[in-house]
Order: structure tokens, then C-alpha cells, then sequence
């Protein structure tokens, strides 16, 4: 069993920076294709980002290309996403996701909610214009 703890929201001006952070329990983090997903209220979740296991290859929804940068930790189990000149439509609830079971990446697969395993509980970002 995958446990992922994500903190690091809060609210903040338009233009401004957030580091979101997600711990990850398990002894294979270096073995997980992690992801980060949005959901705002009334609509539905929203692929953000994901990177390989070694962190080498990326993923970018096109709307935060430039902006967020994803980036992963072994030593520490921890998976984060750098938030940058944030908008008033970044603002949703942000999830973090693991797929411990990946055995290579596609960047277009891990698009999907789907395609993960495990989900954490989720860190509210409020962009306020």
C-alpha cells in the first residue's frame, strides 16, 4: 500500500509562486511514475504533470507549460510541482498520484487517472486575481 501526502497549497496573488510537495510511503519511490492532477469546482480532474521514475522525461498539460515545473526527490520519497506566475484559473484542488506498477513511460498514458494506483487526499490552491 502507496501513501501520498501532499501539502504546500494556500492562497496567493496572481503572479506569484507555489511549491507543492508530496510524500510518498513505500520502498519502491525510485520505481513510481508520478503525476499531479487538478480538479476545480464544478469541473472535472484535470491532468497537470507527470515524470518517469529516474525524473528524466516529463509530461505538461500545454496551459502550464513554462510555468510548473515537476521534479522528484528519491532520497527524501517526495515528488514536488514549482508553481509559477500562477493564474486565477490554476486555482483548483491539486492531487498528487503514483503508479507503482509502472514498468515504462508514456508521456500521453499517464495523462489518465487511470493510469495511477494510488491518490493522495489532495492540497487546495486558491489564485486570487
Amino acid at each position: 500500500q502507496v501513501q501520498l501526502v501532499e501539502s504546500g497549497g494556500g492562497l496567493v496573488q496572481a503572479g506569484g509562486s507555489l511549491r507543492l510537495s508530496c510524500a510518498a510511503s513505500g520502498r519502491t519511490f525510485s520505481r513510481y511514475v508520478m503525476g499531479w492532477f487538478r480538479q476545480a469546482p464544478g469541473k472535472e480532474r484535470e491532468f497537470v504533470s507527470s515524470i518517469s521514475w529516474s525524473g528524466s522525461m516529463r509530461y505538461y498539460l500545454d496551459s502550464v507549460k513554462g510555468r510548473f515545473t515537476i521534479s522528484r526527490d528519491a532520497a527524501k520519497n517526495t515528488v514536488y510541482l514549482q508553481m509559477n506566475s500562477l493564474k486565477p484559473e490554476d486555482t483548483a484542488v491539486y492531487y498528487c498520484a503514483a503508479d507503482e506498477n509502472a514498468s515504462y513511460y508514456d508521456g500521453s498514458y499517464y495523462q489518465r487517472p487511470s493510469a495511477y494506483d494510488y491518490w493522495g487526499q489532495g492540497t487546495q490552491v486558491t489564485v486570487s486575481s
